[in-house]
């Protein structure tokens, strides 16, 4: 049964024991109920763009599911208010929420709990006309109360640039164990995502690494990659910016087509090329509980 209040540590140190100064018990309460639920994940990843169109999506999705491949319990959230895109990928359409009592209850496919703003939406087409404040009180419904349940990771699918949902996701979680930070070889990714990186230092929130999307194309007949981008200026980006590379994924037709189809790649795909290179790049945070353990 779901803990309704900050009940399960017995640590002196927890910080929703005792009020904030200048807290109101109706904001301690809130706060307990936030806390409570987080305290039962593990490990909060955040995963940041500069700019969109460059893969992030795509990234969040395959990496939940090789936690999960990897048996962990997994949430994945998509804060992405305007343009979720989590539910397509997954084949999660005309999905109608379920609740039981106060909580929110997530969708489950296997070991992982997806939970979206596009699951609320009448209509796929819907747009979300909001400003900041509303998208701020919805981010912290999806962690205070969906019934994430325990987990080993949860992997947060931002939306592009350092706006508001980042804003709050790093904000409402205290102890985020950092984020993955998604680009594309072109320049004009590469001066967007510096900001992604200068963000996460202005909030002291880890760098967990840089991932250069599309770079290079696989050709579906040969398999030969072209450069079609140049390649190598997210990992010159990541030297100059002092961060973790984590590698290259190319522009694959197949990844492109998994996502259309609501299909995961690294599970449709599993035994090409393209799908041992994705499982190299994310190998570092796969293996990030065990190396925390240590």
């Amino acid at each position: 049964m779901e803990q309704k209040n900050c009940e399960i540590c017995n640590a002196e140190t927890c910080s929703a024991k005792q009020p904030k100064p200048n807290e109101t018990q109706e904001e301690f309460i809130d706060r307990q109920k936030l806390e409570g639920r987080l305290c039962r994940i593990k490990h909060k990843i955040v995963v940041l763009s500069g700019k969109g169109g460059v893969g992030k999506s795509t990234i969040a999705v395959n990496l939940a599911f090789s936690l999960a491949l990897a048996g962990k319990q997994v949430g994945l959230l998509d804060v992405d208010i305007h343009g979720p895109s989590v539910p397509q990928m997954l084949n999660l359409k005309n999905i109608s929420m379920q609740a039981e009592g106060s909580l929110i209850l997530p969708i489950e496919i296997g070991a992982i709990k997806v939970m979206s703003i596009a699951f609320f939406l009448p209509r796929a087409d819907d747009p979300v006309i909001w400003r900041g404040p509303m998208k701020m009180s919805m981010i912290r419904q999806f962690l205070r109360d969906v019934a994430w349940g325990e987990l080993d990771y949860l992997i947060i699918d931002a939306p592009p640039g350092t706006g508001d949902e980042p804003l709050s996701v790093c904000q409402l979680i205290e102890k985020m164990d950092g984020a993955l930070i998604v680009t594309t070889p072109q320049e004009v990714a590469l001066n967007a995502v510096r900001k992604s990186v200068n963000f996460c230092r202005q909030i002291k929130l880890p760098v967990l690494g840089v991932v250069e999307n599309m770079s290079g194309f696989v050709c579906p007949k040969c398999g030969e990659v072209s450069e079609i981008f140049k390649t190598g200026g997210g990992e010159k980006m990541a030297t100059d910016m002092q961060v973790p590379f984590l590698g290259r994924i190319p522009l694959d037709p197949e990844i492109g087509q998994a996502c259309d189809e609501g299909a995961v790649f690294i599970k449709k795909f599993e035994k090409t090329h393209t799908a041992d290179i994705f499982a190299k790049v994310i190998k570092p945070i796969v293996e990030l509980e065990s190396i925390t353990k240590e």
